[in-house]
């Protein structure tokens, strides 16, 4: 992956894929390119270097570049990455990706196969309900 950063006329042929384009809480007008029932709930920068990478894409994370449109300026929303799609030939990486709906799309399908997203929503329905258990606790006492 070093010669992503010293030939800057390949760099041109990666497409870039902001976190926006596939958060399925965001409106088009805030940047959404999919449709809502194919979008994530708040994607990472780093979740979506972690699919493409285990596609075998070549992939690099800008993680100071920021949407224009996100307002939101706290690091969790910040960064996009760079996938490339066509080798300097003009022939394509990977048959399956052709286009930049492809890679969203396979990115928005992927992302909650993800073990940490898989742990994280498994973890935070037991907090939850361990919460309101000791809430409920503490009304009987009174």
């Amino acid at each position: 992956m070093a010669h992503l950063t010293t030939n800057p006329a390949a760099r041109e042929r990666f497409l870039c894929i902001y976190p926006a384009y596939i958060n399925s809480k965001k409106t088009l007008a805030e940047g959404r390119r999919i449709p809502v029932e194919k979008g994530v709930e708040n994607p990472s920068c780093t979740e979506i270097r972690d699919v493409l990478t285990a596609a075998g894409l070549n992939v690099e994370v800008e993680g100071v570049k920021m949407y224009p449109r996100e307002w939101n300026r706290d690091a969790q929303f910040r960064g996009r990455v760079r996938v490339q799609l066509k080798l300097e030939d003009g022939s394509l990486c990977q048959d399956k990706f052709t286009s930049r709906k492809d890679v969203m799309f396979y990115v928005a399908e992927m992302i909650p196969k993800l073990k940490s997203r898989t742990q994280k929503s498994g973890g935070a329905d037991a907090g939850a309900q361990q919460g309101e258990g000791g809430k409920k606790g503490k009304k009987k006492k009174k």
